[in-house]
């Protein structure tokens, strides 16, 4: 087999996916962050389809890429058009990159329903502009289109198409699964057929796969296709794509490198994993799917309490690899399922001396299990837990005394956003503050009151912000009247912080969370 090839199309195919739009700028980093990973071929998109994407290729010319190709992506040419006077081909070429992927139908279906051409037609399309292509460009790709569902449909007619493809000079056939629909045993029997066809018709030709994952097997599929020989391997980071996405860069690579034992560029890189994943997902403004096998914050956590003591002894029993060779990290989670073993760990994780045997862990336990009872969550907002620590041990100093705050909300005109102000009298030290601030929302203006009133005491709450604010409805059924749970993400130059509040009232939710966030800043400042 060919080197190993991994091919990312999220500049392209991810950016058809509901909610994922790159601006230039993105795209740009995005490439230059896979060319540090390693990829080897990265789809900057269909030349001409919008402005984006020219700007693109004019921009990606600028910079000097250490490992990663770029290349354009278009489909063979239109019927009514030779190849040297169609606009899509010719795009192609004056996007200057290494490489070109053309699609082509291999489907009969596709042909006579969304062409509406003749079959012999298709084949020369494919084969005309596959050819024109070839003079113009260093790496010639080929995507058979719907090929498992048109091997399917009509073996001899999807065959053909490949023969064509062949002929003309494409450096690798990728076979894709466009609608999503293949399972991992068709996969591996269709490129059994292809194979045997290729070898006696006496074609030599690199094979790739690019798989779509609207049955939950475009990564099966994936990695099927390596296994039996393909040798080029497409997909996008965290599995963005139409309808249910691709298949999933951010899982088949550590799959291929570090269980299958193969080699490619990344394969070297893949502890720098976690952090271009995170990072595809921040530029496109979207949250990380912390679900997400390898680099999901909950791929390597553990809740339950036998769990967590297992882990403890030996990480094997129950992570399938060490979460540092993907960039990721071991989390120990503090829930109502949680046993000694996760209060203990924790503690030591925030610098906390525990023994078991301490009565104050069985404290710990009963309060822990009491409040989640009531709704808190500690899973996001560990600083909150490190607050309740440290309350039970007796060591969380009051950096000031609440003596009453006051919320308003007015709004006079029903086309006119309302306004928001919120006084607040506290006491540090000896010193009583009364204090006001206007607000985007109740809970900005309370925010912002608060911060006013503390920042002459305690100055470095002024490189603080709040970075993240979530509420979460408990027991629904109780419409307005119901329990409300706060998440609240701070940060300051150093780090980031969750920390919760409950409450049937918002307000009051937010400011538990507002007063735990601004304890647990202090005090790590005091560390």
């Amino acid at each position: 087999m060919s080197d190993l090839v991994i091919y990312d199309t999220t500049l392209r195919d991810g950016t058809q996916a509901a909610n994922f739009n790159l601006s230039t700028d993105d795209k740009i980093r995005i490439t230059l962050k896979l060319d540090e990973l390693g990829v080897d071929y990265i789809e900057g998109g269909w030349p001409g389809a919008n402005p984006v994407t020219t700007e693109y290729f004019a921009e990606i010319r600028k910079h000097n890429l250490k490992h990663s190709k770029v290349t354009a992506f278009g489909s063979t040419r239109n019927f009514k058009n030779r190849p040297e006077d169609d606009a899509n081909l010719k795009a192609l070429i004056a996007a200057k990159t290494a490489g070109i992927t053309i699609f082509g139908k291999t489907w009969d279906v596709h042909v006579r329903d969304a062409l509406q051409i003749g079959l012999d037609d298709n084949l020369t399309i494919v084969e005309d502009s596959l050819r024109y292509l070839r003079p113009h460009v260093e790496h010639l790709f080929y995507d058979a289109e719907h090929f498992f569902d048109g091997f399917k449909g009509d073996r001899d007619y999807a065959l053909a198409t490949i023969d064509r493809a062949v002929d003309a000079g494409a450096d690798c056939l990728v076979l894709c699964d466009t609608n999503g629909g293949t399972l991992p045993m068709e996969v591996a029997e269709i490129i059994k057929g292809l194979q045997k066809h290729l070898k006696d018709s006496g074609k030599t030709v690199d094979i790739g796969i690019h798989a779509h994952n609207d049955s939950e097997s475009a990564v099966a599929n994936s990695l099927i296709a390596v296994a039996l020989g393909a040798s080029h391997v497409q997909g996008t980071m965290n599995g963005v794509g139409e309808r249910c996405g691709n298949a999933n860069l951010t899982t088949i690579m550590p799959a291929l490198a570090l269980k299958m034992d193969l080699e490619f560029v990344a394969a070297a890189r893949m502890t720098s994993l976690t952090e271009t994943s995170r990072y595809v997902t921040e530029l496109a403004n979207m949250a990380h799917n912390p679900y997400q096998p390898y680099v999901g914050e909950a791929a390597f956590a553990h809740k339950g309490g036998i769990h967590v003591s297992a882990v403890k002894k030996n990480p094997k029993t129950y992570e399938h690899i060490e979460p540092e060779r993907v960039g990721n990290s071991r989390r120990i989670l503090i829930s109502d399922q949680s046993g000694r073993s996760n209060v203990l760990h924790k503690a030591k994780q925030f610098g906390i001396d525990l023994e078991s045997s301490d009565p104050v862990v069985t404290s710990i336990l009963n309060q822990l299990k009491d409040l989640e009872q009531q709704g808190y969550q500690y899973e996001g907002a560990e600083a909150s837990f490190k607050i309740l620590m440290r309350k039970a041990l007796g060591t969380c100093k009051d950096y000031f005394d609440l003596h009453g705050f006051r919320v308003i909300s007015q709004k006079t005109e029903s086309n006119v956003a309302p306004q928001d102000e919120a006084t607040i009298r506290i006491e540090v030290g000896g010193q009583m503050v009364h204090t006001a601030a206007l607000g985007e929302g109740p809970v900005n203006a309370l925010d912002k009151a608060l911060r006013k009133a503390l920042t002459r005491f305690y100055p470095s709450l002024a490189e603080m912000e709040l970075k993240d604010f979530k509420v979460r409805v408990l027991a629904s059924e109780h419409g307005t009247g119901a329990m409300v749970r706060v998440l609240i993400i701070s940060s300051d130059q150093q780090s980031e912080w969750g920390t919760v509040g409950v409450s049937h009232d918002i307000i009051e939710a937010s400011w538990q969370a507002l007063v735990d966030s601004i304890t647990y800043k202090l005090m790590k400042d005091e560390v």
